[in-house]
């Protein structure tokens, strides 16, 4: 849908905060890049690896707030 002119300069309250907040933090992209690589961001592991974490993992019961008397 092809929009007349008058629509195609408008821009939302919420597109010119952003653009505001990025001019005045330009370093912004890239801790939040940064951030994700920390968090997300993660090498594969390989399957002797997996198998490896699956098998030395502690087995928990099945309601972990109930104590075996």
């Amino acid at each position: 849908m092809k929009l007349s002119k008058q629509f195609q300069l408008y821009e939302s309250d919420h597109t010119l905060f952003i653009k505001a907040l990025k001019e005045k933090n330009p370093g912004m992209e890239e801790g939040q890049r940064a951030g994700r690589a920390l968090l997300w961001d993660k090498p594969p592991v390989s399957l002797s690896e997996q198998e490896r974490q699956m098998e030395s993992a502690v087995k928990q019961q099945a309601y972990v707030y109930q104590n075996k008397i």
